[in-house]
């Protein structure tokens, strides 16, 4: 039997080992699973891009009913971990599996949002396209010193002011986010550019939406 992925083999494992037991009648809950958007030096896997693929491939998986090789055309109850990034917790990526920031702007979209302030889900990395947006681990301290380091060096930043496209949602990380990737783009998408003090990161997924289109 063949598994092209972990997820269905894990699944699988609890089914057999029930039915061994005699519980094969009785129906799987994935309580958790997810994958941290950022992480330690230490934790080479751990990306935004990474978190976004792992996430949503899940929900395409989960929701396809295609089910697992011993259970074929099921669909199982699958909680996403988590809803909401936790400051208090003790690691980087321990902090980071959240959908969301604390202040409800969204980390990356999976396809839950109803109005739409990520890339949508379904979108492949654009090639040879990158943006500038800032690291999920990224304090607002921090991000809002970037934004006023970026519009006091000559960027136009009339796009993150009030009435402007890319004002909504009001919170110092959409607005680091914009002003971040202008600054990155006008100074010739060098990685160096985006490193502000190691609070911006490099992506291949567009993170425009609405009216706010991001330069690439």
């Amino acid at each position: 039997m063949n598994y092209t992925n972990m997820f269905d083999a894990q699944i699988d494992a609890v089914y057999s080992a029930m039915k061994y037991l005699g519980y094969d009648d009785v129906d799987i809950v994935v309580a958790e699973t997810g994958w941290p958007s950022a992480g330690d030096p230490n934790q080479p896997g751990v990306s935004l891009e990474n978190a976004v693929s792992y996430n949503v491939n899940l929900v395409k998986h989960v929701n396809s009913g295609v089910g697992t090789p011993l259970m074929p055309n099921r669909t199982f109850e699958t909680y996403v971990f988590s809803l909401f990034n936790e400051d208090l917790k003790p690691s980087t990526s321990e902090r980071n599996f959240g959908l969301f920031q604390p202040d409800f702007t969204p980390v990356y979209d999976v396809g839950i949002l109803r109005n739409a302030q990520a890339s949508p889900p379904a979108m492949a990395p654009e090639v040879g396209k990158k943006w500038c947006v800032p690291r999920a681990d990224a304090s607002d301290a921090a991000l809002q010193s970037n934004i006023d380091f970026v519009c006091s060096s000559g960027i136009d930043c009339q796009a993150i002011q009030d009435g402007g496209p890319c004002y909504e949602p009001n919170t110092i990380r959409a607005h680091a986010a914009c002003a971040m990737n202008s600054y990155y783009q006008a100074n010739g998408r060098k990685d160096f550019d985006c490193n502000f003090i190691n609070t911006g990161v490099v992506t291949s997924y567009d993170p425009s939406y609405e009216e706010c289109t991001y330069a690439a």
